[in-house]
């Protein structure tokens, strides 16, 4: 397969590969049928083609010393948003975050083709929503390559460089029912209570801090109450956005410490992550889309993403890069501007050529 993503042919297969991704539903925990249409997909376009142990949907082009991996991720938060197109518009779940961003990756490496002294990996990763990361962390095991792109929304004409970390703090509260006249707090009480306690601490903390990718972010995920006569209970998580400033072993403690009596649990921790921007990897970034058109830019997200996880353990120059506005991701309205899916091709496209030719 060769040619410009714009050219019609080109361009009409990767709005078709992109609109049946978006058509196969694939929840985290769920991306099996995805996988499959993904590796018979890739093979079809000259990829070497498989689904590896944690199920993964991995394609492969080109041999030589030179390897450069592009992860994308499969997985969508729930929510079924009904595909359809008007005009240059896609709607539907994952269009943005993130089978647009992969569709991008498989496309990009198909039109370039092979390169010499050149090995390409394009990863479609299960559960990146979900806490596990489960598809990432079998791949950080897996390979140890020269540059790293990872498939999240940015805009056609920006680079992520890092994402804030994360942690998820459980609380669960039981106690014997008392008089709503009595001077204990009831159980809902204290939950607010441990609530208000981490956003002081976050205020606090955030007092002197400047733009959001330095400020510590709680959100309240859920909160359940529950009696049967004879005692209450209440359940609740919390998330937290981690600047890299934090001191995550203090901030484990004070969670721990403001228990007062309930149980506290965290999981779902993720260090922040920001990589560099001095390296032939961003060059390319910079040039290609230059190239075509665009003034780059380079930004950092308040989320998190599984450049979280490889980042660090890879220690290569990595970037995060995709189409779609990040706005919608997660939303009922989810959508992407299909011009730009099909610019944001040519762009990793000649960043792949950029680095190859290295």
């Amino acid at each position: 397969m060769t040619g410009h993503p714009a050219n019609e042919a080109d361009g009409a297969r990767a709005v078709a590969l992109l609109t049946e991704m978006v058509r196969i539903p694939s929840p985290s925990g769920r991306e099996e049928r995805l996988a499959e249409y993904l590796v018979a997909t890739m093979g079809e376009l000259g990829l070497r083609s498989e689904r590896d142990a944690a199920g993964n949907a991995v394609g492969e082009l080109g041999e030589g010393p030179r390897h450069i991996v592009l992860v994308g991720h499969m997985d969508t938060v729930p929510g079924d948003i009904p595909v359809r197109r008007e005009g240059n518009v896609l709607w539907g779940r994952g269009t943005v975050d993130a089978k647009g961003p992969l569709a991008a990756f498989v496309m990009a490496v198909a039109l370039l083709g092979p390169r010499p002294g050149t090995r390409f990996t394009v990863v479609g990763a299960v559960e990146e929503e979900a806490a596990t990361s489960r598809g990432a962390r079998h791949v950080a095991g897996r390979y140890q390559p020269d540059y790293a792109i990872i498939g999240e929304p940015s805009g056609w004409d920006r680079i992520t460089l890092g994402y804030k970390g994360r942690l998820l703090v459980d609380y669960s509260l039981e106690r014997p029912m008392a008089h709503s006249a009595g001077e204990a707090r009831a159980a809902c009480e204290e939950a607010v209570a441990y609530w208000q306690q981490v956003c002081a601490y976050a205020e606090t903390f955030n007092r002197d801090k400047e733009g959001r990718f330095a400020t510590l972010d709680p959100s309240l995920r859920s909160m359940n109450s529950s009696s049967d006569g004879l005692a209450e209970r209440v359940a609740m998580t919390i998330g937290l956005r981690l600047p890299p400033e934090v001191d995550a072993e203090a901030l484990t403690r004070n969670l721990l410490g403001w228990a007062a009596g309930a149980t506290v649990t965290m999981r779902g921790l993720e260090a922040p992550f920001r990589a560099g921007k001095r390296n032939p990897l961003c060059s390319a970034f910079l040039a290609s889309i230059r190239a075509a058109g665009g003034r780059a830019a380079f930004v950092t997200k308040t989320g998190t993403s599984d450049m979280n996880v490889l980042g660090p353990r890879w220690g290569c120059p990595v970037v995060a890069y995709g189409p779609g506005d990040s706005a919608y991701d997660h939303t009922p309205d989810e959508q992407i501007d299909l011009g730009e899916y099909l610019r944001s091709i040519d762009v990793l496209r000649g960043v792949l050529e950029r680095l190859s030719s290295i």
